[in-house]
């Protein structure tokens, strides 16, 4: 009797542990910040606070420091994939046969490098409004006013704090929508989540999705592996 042989699986490295830590760290951070932020929203959701932090008191407390932990480990990330974020001529044509990507007709788009212009978009618009949001948010934090007034000799006036908070309400308001259709995009397109959780795609995913990448990646022998 023959026997078959079950073909390997080729994988592809899409993402390093400290690649993966790092983003997990800034998703932590956002569902922080977006649950205490709930909390200080309106007062119909004051019970936010009080259900998952204990207190409004509590909630006021941590949602700063998250902001804080939020913005530098997305700095981190920034500088990391800017290299892989930074506009391509495929991005406009991406875009303009966008009925394709919806359908799924892949075959219709061009050969794209790591990211689509989609994940381009949420990669720069989340970078714009998390500055805004720290800017605003070191406006707004009273408790630690004093120190920044000490340090750069600067104190915003109260109509100046009225506009930050505004302002910083806003951009959470479309972090969280863009945050939406970041987490949409990830469980449509299959595979993209196992990516971020295992660190690596398969070669057929790869050369779906991502061919431009996946012939650059293919040169760095370290980077493919099967698997049975």
């Amino acid at each position: 009797m023959s026997s078959v042989t079950q073909p390997q699986k080729i994988l592809v490295r899409r993402y390093s542990g400290s690649a993966r830590i790092n983003h997990w760290i800034v998703a932590i951070s956002f569902i922080v910040l977006l649950l205490s932020g709930l909390a200080m929203f309106h007062p119909s959701l004051f019970i936010v606070g009080e259900t998952l932090f204990g207190s409004g008191w509590m909630a006021r407390w941590i949602h700063p420091w998250a902001g804080l932990a939020l913005t530098v480990a997305f700095l981190a990330l920034f500088l990391r994939f800017l290299p892989a974020n930074l506009p391509h001529l495929d991005d406009f044509r991406w875009f303009a046969r966008m009925k394709h990507v919806l359908s799924g007709h892949d075959e219709y788009l061009p050969e794209l490098g790591k990211y689509n212009a989609g994940q381009k978009f949420v990669f720069w618009s989340q970078m714009i409004l998390t500055c805004t949001l720290f800017v605003t948010g070191v406006a707004l934090w009273d408790s630690y006013l004093p120190f920044f007034e000490r340090l750069t000799g600067y104190h915003p006036t109260i109509e100046q704090m009225r506009w930050a908070a505004v302002i910083h309400a806003t951009s959470a308001v479309l972090t969280v929508v863009v945050w939406i259709v970041h987490a949409y995009a990830a469980l449509w397109v299959r595979g993209t989540i196992p990516a971020m959780v295992g660190g690596t795609v398969t070669g057929g995913w790869a050369w779906r999705h991502h061919r431009r990448w996946l012939r650059r990646e293919v040169k760095k022998p370290a980077s493919v592996q099967a698997a049975s």
